[in-house]
Formats: C-alpha cells, structure tokens, sequence
C-alpha cells in the first residue's frame, strides 16, 4: 500500500469517526467523558497539551495554556493550532508536552503501539499520558458486531496496555470507567452512571487511563574509610577505591611500625662509664 493510500485511508477513518461524535450517542459520551476527566485535569498544569483523536478537543478544559489538535490532513483541520502529521511521526522533540491524551484512536489505527511509543516520546517526565479507550466488557464489547464505526478492530483492556506502557518506561496511575448504559439502550443512563462511577465496575463503555512515567530510585553508594596512619586515602576522598586486602595490610603495617617506634623511644642508652685518672 503507497502513502498515499495510507493517508487517504486514515482520514477516512477520521471522518466516519467525526460522524459518531456528532450523534446523540456521541455526544452523550463525549459528555460523559468530560466529566470523568475533570478531576484529573485539575492536579495538572502545563504549558502545552496534545488530543491525538476523532472527537471535539476535550483536553481544553485541564489548566493547560496552550492546547493542540491533530489531523492526518490539512483539509480535516478545525483549530489553529493543530499538526498535521501521521500519529506515528509526530513533529515534536522529546518531552514537550505536559499533557498528551490519546482519544479512541489506538481502536482504529493499524499499528496502535507505534501510536503509543510516539505519545509517551513527546510526554514529559513530569508530565501526564491519558488514553480514553473502548471497554471490551462494556455493552458495545461484548457483541463485535455492534461496535461503531471505525472502531471495528480489537479492543483492548487496560491490563493489555499496561505491558505497552512499561515498554517505554511508563506505569498506570489510575483507572476510571464511565458511559454507562443499558444494553439495549444506544443512550447513556444518568443513574447507572452515577453508580458506576461510584463504584468504578468495568462495565462501561469507555475507560480513562492515567499513565505517568516510571522513576528508577536512586541509591547511593556507601565508600569504606580506611584509615592509613591516620590520614584519609584516595578511596574516602573520591579519587580511588582500593582493596579491602591491601587496605587491611597497611593498616597492619602502620601499627607495627607505630609499636615499633614506641619501643626504640623507651629503650634508652646506657651512660658512659668514666674510668679514673692514674697520678703520674
């Protein structure tokens, strides 16, 4: 397949996508997502953020100052401030972005862990990865052949990302569900939402996970402080690390010598003996 057939398919895909998102069950869920991200966005402030995904910007609500789109195309832009690029090659440097949410894309994308391993390259080590993603035991995942277009590939449960976030040094943080409804109700329940959120069950259409990076604790390492008569060696002062055989063999040394010395101050000589001067 040419690149351009490539990118004529992801936008395809981002337009079947957009379509959803204004139906009533779209927006009910986009509605539903937004409150299950406001508690989050409140702890993170930044200076830059990036929605990777079909649906109106959701991550414009986080105390971010400037927020940005993405559109595999120029003519699917909606804002000003949007890149135009394939998900897998984004046009940023490593860590600058504070806030990165990866928004029902991994569903209808063909290489999803390349999605992923770009969004976690761009995201800052203080920073915060988000993934709003389809739950497989939600009403939708159980039954394949009533999931919405595009996302008609596989679905995957948090569990399943967490391997794919420990590959590029990543962990969960949190786990929340919400979109919650009936099964045969294509609208979402405001009761049944308020319980599940409550009680955060997986049985929900849609799950937001909150991924931070790993931090590798430091431990220091302790020098051992030979004492050489009594002065400090190069190992105590940073500048070498001797052994421990030739350190205790010039602690032995330095106390015989120590001793020896001690023993030749008390031995004293004896005096002289003057013998008497014979009268001529």
């Amino acid at each position: 397949m040419s690149i351009s057939q490539l990118d004529s398919s992801l936008a395809s895909i981002v337009q079947q996508g957009r379509l959803f998102w204004a139906s009533s069950p779209g927006q009910a869920l986009w509605r539903a997502e937004r409150a299950c991200l406001g508690p989050h966005c409140e702890q993170h402030r930044g200076i830059v953020s990036l929605q990777l995904g079909m649906a109106p910007l959701i991550s414009d609500m986080c105390p971010v100052r400037h927020t940005l789109d993405w559109a595999p195309r120029s003519d699917l832009v909606r804002q000003p401030n949007t890149l135009v690029c394939k998900p897998t090659h984004l046009p940023l440097a490593d860590e600058s972005v504070d806030l990165t949410l990866v928004h029902h894309l991994l569903e209808a994308v063909d290489n999803p862990h390349h999605v992923m391993q770009e969004a976690a390259r761009v995201t800052r080590s203080d920073g915060r990865l988000l993934v709003f993603g389809w739950s497989p035991l939600g009403p939708a995942g159980v039954l394949p052949s009533r999931r919405p277009v595009p996302w008609q590939r596989q679905w995957r449960a948090p569990r399943r990302l967490s391997d794919w976030l420990a590959f590029v040094d990543f962990e969960i943080e949190r786990v929340d569900y919400c979109g919650f409804r009936l099964p045969w109700r294509s609208i979402h329940n405001a009761r049944l939402e308020t319980l599940g959120r409550r009680y955060n069950v997986p049985w929900a259409t849609a799950y937001l996970l909150v991924a931070r990076r790993r931090s590798v604790p430091v431990q220091p390492i302790r020098l051992r402080r030979p004492a050489v008569a009594g002065v400090k060696s190069g190992a105590w002062l940073g500048l070498a690390r001797g052994r421990p055989e030739e350190d205790r063999r010039l602690e032995v040394g330095s106390a015989h010598a120590a001793r020896t010395g001690e023993a030749r101050r008390e031995v004293k000589a004896p005096p002289k003996r003057r013998e008497p001067v014979s009268p001529i």
